[in-house]
């Protein structure tokens, strides 16, 4: 079963640092989702999760579970939803400003200039 869990967290890690690395904005944007997932799921793996265990909840108790993976997660659940809904937004908005969803690197005001060519913007 660790094997299967750590293969898992490494097929969506490889899969998110793939999508982030293209040159479209969706992609990247499905890339950090992949990569949050990737990150609970590793989470949850290294709080050694039992079942049908309480939580902690007092002293002389010795079956008992750790409630903070779990917190952790919802936490990470939360600011990941309000990552990608910010970067929604910002794809959105770089979207209407230049007319195209790649994610390029280029100077301010230079978006037509080729760069093949070093005699282009003369």
């Amino acid at each position: 079963m660790e094997l299967l869990v750590a293969s898992a967290i490494g097929v969506l890690t490889m899969v998110g640092l793939y999508l982030v690395l293209s040159r479209h904005s969706f992609p990247v944007i499905i890339g950090t989702t992949f990569l949050t997932y990737a990150v609970n799921l590793f989470l949850f793996a290294m709080g050694r999760l039992a079942i049908d265990r309480a939580p902690i909840t007092g002293s002389g108790s010795s079956d008992y579970t750790d409630p903070l993976p779990q917190a952790l997660v919802l936490t990470a659940i939360v600011i990941s939803f309000g990552m990608t809904a910010l970067v929604v937004v910002l794809a959105l908005r770089g979207f209407l400003e230049t007319g195209t969803e790649r994610v390029e690197n280029s100077p301010a005001g230079d978006e037509r200039r080729d760069l093949h060519h070093p005699g282009a913007d003369r």
